[in-house]
């Protein structure tokens, strides 16, 4: 047959109205289309899906066109002829049909395509079905599905968010965690406000604005606000459309206004039975919540109710925690005459697990300073109480004048004597600024950093001991005094660990790192300290830092008292003589002239006592004190732990006669232990103007 030619083609006189009876029993439709002669059968079903009577079809496919839209047809023509031009043997769509009535049904048709030898395509047989219900029912099973994944979603939201809130510390991280915008964005949530109460007040937590939070930041459970009524109902309150807030709340509802509020779901958040705050949820765009979405957000409010109630408690016990630590901390820092002191603690953010770092300064005999840096084992009230105990008992055996190596020792054996197992680490720094001269303890601390006046930095090597608390376990209650010379103008950095180390990192390097930071910081102690603690605070840890630095002055310009000192040997006549030289000459230059004699008397006296009555030498040091009354001090130290006393000679007795005559010619005197030995000294008033500074000022 040639191409072009036209193939007429008969129904058979057999052919029945519904050929195949599965078909009419699934009430479907048949139809067959003869390409070539442009004929087109259908069967009764076919006509009926149609919505045509058997009169009204010509057999011809334009005789549907009254029955299939424009856009329809013109959809349906065109996977038909992509079926044919691309050699498929089938095609299938759905369309619509508009019945007598005008409204629209959804159809289906599926085509199967016969060609002949040469691959054209002559005859289409096919069926059509009305699939109007099947795809209503797969519309809202796909309604179904997405409202499944959208709750899905929203479980998902409240799942994590509950991770998140179970790792939130404080009140602020609750908010912060519940107002995320990754987190909000899955609720559909516009704005978040969460309240606490307070007493008969609920208070807003938020870091927005004022103008951005609708309400106030403060209202009374009795006034007109969702948030109020749900915490004195213990119900939540679900608003769920504009019309509802404007006439339930007003007030509130003049502030959403601009803000396009379509809905609000206020929740109680409920723990131990009582209302501990509430959260508001708004929406914009949102209209009604479903019994699901109600209790979705019932179990989100669970979450956050807990999570708040433990916020709270661990602010208490926070508050509680800092205030007994900075109660164990020094309350004030006396000035130090000669030095600039700064002092510094960073507690760790770790709530109420504090540690036991601690500083200290401890005003010490002839214008000498004890400074103290300690840690205490742990982080707990437990470390801080014992914390507390030590730097009592250092600052009363430095007090007491014992040597460095003294203080610490006693230090160790009363921790291990107390009820404890902790043990601690210190450094005690005895430090005179007038000479400079520093006297180092170290038991089982950090090496003291020195800072120079060019800023260069060092470690100071100080030999050590093992920890308050261990070395008397240990029966090693040898503490080596390491000695040095503060400069002018030099800083000594003392600090605990909490500075320096951090989990997984060598110490070497976290020293190194930290003299680094020390080089490049201010001149000045203050400031040096500030951005210690910034550094300490950018690189986070988990431990407290205590930090003292002490900087020894300049000389100036302001007038200070003079001081002298001189040591002096037991059988060398010349040392004595050159002393009371020294007197003589500092007594007329310092402008006691009239005094001179008794002066010189009496120190005359002290440095006796001191040379027949102990073993060793016996230093002597003059000063001068200024302050409401200029006085002028005489020291005289030894190193016998035995005290003088006063006595009464009698007539005849050779003994005795010393300390008499010092307390007849002194304004004042009194006596000082100093670890293994004393100081006994005596004050004079002087009452003349001075003439200078004198020898040795400044």
């Amino acid at each position: 047959m040639a191409d072009g030619d036209t193939v007429e083609t008969a129904l058979p006189e057999e052919w029945p109205d519904s050929p195949f009876p599965i078909l009419a029993l699934n009430r479907m439709g048949s139809f067959e289309w003869d390409l070539a002669a442009g004929r087109f059968h259908m069967d009764a079903r076919a006509h009926e899906i149609f919505d045509l009577r058997p009169e009204e079809f010509d057999g011809t496919p334009e005789a549907l066109s009254p029955r299939v839209p424009t856009e329809e047809g013109t959809r349906l023509d065109e996977a038909v002829t992509r079926a044919i031009k691309e050699g498929d043997e089938n095609y299938g769509a759905y369309f619509r049909v508009r019945r007598r009535d005008g409204t629209l049904h959804w159809t289906h048709t599926q085509g199967y395509i016969r060609r002949d030898d040469d691959g054209h395509a002559r005859r289409v047989f096919g069926i059509v079905r009305d699939a109007t219900q099947e795809l209503r029912e797969s519309e809202a099973r796909l309604e179904q599905a997405v409202e499944d994944e959208a709750r899905r979603r929203q479980t998902d939201v409240v799942q994590t968010l509950t991770a998140a809130l179970s790792a939130a510390r404080t009140v602020r991280d609750v908010f912060r965690v519940l107002g995320e915008a990754h987190q909000r964005t899955p609720l559909g949530v516009s704005l978040v406000v969460l309240g606490m109460v307070q007493g008969d007040r609920v208070v807003l937590v938020t870091e927005e604005p004022q103008e951005a939070v609708p309400g106030t930041r403060i209202t009374r459970l009795d006034e007109p606000y969702p948030m109020s009524e749900v915490v004195r109902t213990l119900s939540p309150r679900y608003i769920e459309s504009p019309r509802e807030f404007a006439v339930n709340y007003p007030l509130l509802w003049e502030q959403l206004v601009p803000l396009q509020i379509t809905s609000a779901a206020y929740l109680p958040l409920i723990a131990e039975g009582k209302a501990v705050g509430a959260a508001g949820l708004l929406y914009s765009g949102r209209r009604g919540f479903t019994p699901q979405d109600r209790a979705l957000l019932g179990a989100l409010a669970g979450s956050l109710a807990q999570s708040l109630q433990r916020a709270m408690l661990y602010e208490q016990q926070m508050d509680l925690a800092q205030g007994l630590q900075q109660a164990m901390l020094p309350r004030t820092i006396p000035s130090v005459p000669g030095a600039d002191i700064a002092v510094r603690y960073r507690s760790a953010a770790a709530g109420r697990d504090i540690g036991g770092d601690w500083y200290d300064l401890i005003p010490l005999p002839g214008g000498r300073v004890g400074a103290v840096i300690g840690d205490v084992q742990g982080h707990d009230t437990h470390a801080a109480a014992v914390m507390g105990q030590l730097r009592i008992v250092l600052r009363a055996y430095a007090a007491e004048g014992h040597t460095p190596g003294t203080v610490m020792a006693r230090a160790s054996v009363f921790l291990h004597e107390l009820d404890t197992d902790r043990f601690a680490t210190c450094l005690y720094a005895e430090v005179d600024p007038t000479t400079g001269v520093v006297k180092l303890v170290r038991a089982g601390h950090l090496d003291p950093i020195l800072r120079g006046g060019d800023g260069a930095c060092r470690r100071v090597p100080v030999e050590g001991g093992l920890p308050l608390g261990l070395s008397a376990e240990f029966g090693t209650l040898t503490y080596p005094v390491t000695t040095f010379e503060l400069s002018t103008y030099q800083t000594l950095v003392l600090c605990t660990d909490g500075l320096v180390e951090l989990p997984g990192d060598d110490l070497s390097v976290g020293v190194q790192d930290l003299m680094d930071d020390i080089s490049r910081g201010p001149d000045d102690v203050r400031g040096l300290a500030d951005a210690l603690i910034e550094r300490a605070d950018r690189r986070g840890g988990d431990d407290d830092v205590a930090l003292l630095l002490l900087r020894r002055r300049g000389p100036g310009r302001q007038r200070t008292g003079g001081q002298l000192r001189q040591q002096v040997v037991p059988g060398d006549p010349d040392a004595l003589a050159e002393t009371r030289h020294m007197i003589r000459a500092a007594v007329r230059a310092w402008g006691t002239v009239e005094r001179a004699d008794e002066i010189e008397l009496a120190a005359d006296e002290l440095i006796t006592n001191a040379l027949m009555h102990t073993e060793g030498c016996a230093t002597v040091t003059l000063r001068v004190i200024l302050g409401p009354q200029r006085l002028l001090r005489i020291e005289v130290e030894d190193s016998s732990s035995a005290l003088p006393h006063r006595r009464d000679p009698g007539p005849v007795g050779m003994s005795g006669r010393g300390l008499m005559l010092v307390d007849l010619l002194a304004d004042s005197w009194g006596v000082e232990a100093r670890g293994g030995g004393k100081c006994v000294w005596c004050e004079f008033v002087m009452t003349s103007p001075a003439a200078g500074d004198g020898p040795g000022a400044g």
